[in-house]
């Protein structure tokens, strides 16, 4: 999950509101494609697995817009609202490494346990 000071590193060029506007225009028309139609009416979020509603899901951006990513299908997932609300500006490497960092961090706590027993 990510924490209100989560600091993000933006790129000027990448959160360019002009390119950002752009793209997201690219996003509408994309999410009138059968492409997308038939992404969402699968009803699974990209992130959880979980299934859904059609109208439960959103349109996300793995690599967000601010951060370079584009309006493209290799970059644009179904997401459930939470989803893609906990992701905020994370890149899909951000994600793995903060997953890894609490995995470890559970680990290391077990271990602390067991040898307190």
């Amino acid at each position: 999950m990510s924490h209100p000071d989560d600091y993000y590193s933006l790129n000027a060029e990448d959160s360019d509101p002009q390119r950002i506007k752009k793209e997201r225009e690219k996003a509408r028309k994309l999410r009138k494609s059968q492409w997308w139609l038939t992404q969402v009416n699968r009803g699974i979020c990209h992130y959880c697995e979980k299934k859904f509603k059609v109208s439960q899901l959103t349109m996300d951006h793995v690599v967000p817009l601010a951060r370079g990513g584009t309006s493209a299908p290799g970059n644009i997932v179904p997401a459930c609202k939470d989803c893609n609300r906990d992701k905020k500006l994370e890149t899909p490497a951000e994600r793995l490494l903060k997953e890894l960092a609490e995995e470890r961090k559970r680990a290391s706590s077990v271990d602390d346990e067991s040898e307190d027993a």
